[in-house]
């Protein structure tokens, strides 16, 4: 039985062919580090760095590409950029669909004299932009909200929600994990000011990298939340004031941000608005197949229904078997793989009405096809009526 892999917002797969090529010939012809060695092959390394700066840079819109920082994931971004910049007596405002990257690091600061308030949002995941400006504080200091939802694939308004930032003096966060590669993202028109990313999923690189670009003025609002050796100015004890050095201490996954340039030129030759069509193309033939389902009132699609305003993301409830059995018969009966539970966004599911009891998840890729959507249908059919 040939295996359907629906579980991409988690991480794409499979990944180009020259992902994990460039990974292997790095690790077995060169495998030097930077920053450090005076020799060729670390000066190429290096060069291959600089180069995905570039590209990620480019893509998203960003200022110098100096400003573009690695790290392991993008929560590590997140916290970076929460704990780096909010200082006791902040206010910041979130939206309600906020994954616990962003929720977990608030949390722990609320202990510190750090506040933060839920924009809300519909039980499509829609935000009630409307309801913004009466949430500011007078020690409000930033907004953060992720640009689409994990669990059922709505996007927020960042251009809008940037805007209101710009009129009203607060710094823009933005999380990017489930939008980057695949939806148009421009710091610039958008005004956003800090952008964290992860490489795995959309951006079709490995497990185990990420980062964030920032602007300018926020270079020395942010205090680094790890420091370290750099191979910059050794003769200092002191954290560098330059970027990217300033948020980039101890040895860089090197083989991570390879096999990440790699993802970023497929992407660039293959083009986002073709990645994004085709995902939106496999989830109006998958919504349509469950439409007749839900109308029999055997499961409930959660979130829009429509592909307008959203990603390849659709989240369902069975209401007539239970959501683990009924992932684990999709596995077991049909070879197709999907994802099951909360997602690490309680805070959405609430939104959502979906709380506590969470969803199955489907995610679409590119490497996905209409027959693999066709027999997810299928499968669900079987499964809930009893076949």
């Amino acid at each position: 039985m040939k295996s359907i892999y629906f579980d991409n917002a988690s991480t794409t797969f499979p990944k180009p062919q020259s992902v994990p090529q460039a990974i292997y010939q790095y690790m077995t012809a060169s495998g030097v580090n930077i920053n450090r060695g005076c020799y060729e092959k670390a000066y190429e390394t290096e060069e291959l760095v600089y180069e995905t700066r570039q590209l990620l840079t480019s893509l998203f819109h960003g200022p110098d590409c100096r400003n573009t920082v690695f790290t392991k994931n993008v929560t590590e971004s997140l916290n970076i950029l929460i704990k780096g910049f909010l200082k006791p007596g902040d206010h910041i405002l979130v939206s309600s669909m906020e994954h616990n990257a962003v929720m977990r690091p608030l949390n722990q600061l609320s202990h510190c004299g750090i506040t933060f308030s839920r924009i809300p949002c519909d039980r499509e995941g829609n935000l009630y932009l409307e309801e913004t400006e009466k949430l500011l504080q007078k020690n409000t200091k930033a907004i953060l909200i992720t640009h689409a939802s994990n669990v059922c694939g709505t996007l927020l308004p960042i251009k809008e929600m940037g805007g209101f930032c710009r009129n009203h003096g607060l710094r823009f966060l933005v999380d990017c994990a489930q939008t980057a590669g695949v939806c148009p993202i421009n710091m610039e028109d958008m005004n956003i000011d800090a952008l964290a990313f992860t490489g795995h999923k959309g951006l079709l690189g490995p497990q185990g990298i990420g980062g964030f670009l920032l602007k300018d003025h926020m270079i020395a609002a942010i205090d680094p939340l790890l420091s370290g050796g750099t191979g910059s100015i050794s003769h200092t004890e002191d954290i560098p004031d330059f970027m990217p050095d300033r948020f980039e201490p101890g040895t860089m996954n090197l083989p991570g941000i390879i096999g990440l340039r790699e993802g970023l030129l497929w992407i660039q030759n293959t083009g986002t608005e073709n990645i994004w069509n085709h995902e939106l193309a496999l989830t109006e033939r998958f919504l349509h197949g469950l439409f007749p389902l839900e109308d029999d009132g055997k499961l409930r699609i959660v979130g829009r229904k429509d592909i307008n305003n959203r990603t390849g993301v659709v989240s369902i409830q069975t209401l007539t078997r239970e959501l683990a059995e009924t992932a684990w018969r999709l596995d077991e009966d049909y070879g197709i793989m999907t994802r099951v539970g909360l997602h690490c966004a309680p805070s959405a599911h609430k939104s959502l009405a979906t709380y506590p009891t969470g969803t199955i998840r489907f995610s679409f890729g590119w490497w996905n096809t209409e027959e693999e959507v066709d027999k997810a249908i299928l499968g669900l059919k079987e499964i809930l009526y009893g076949n």
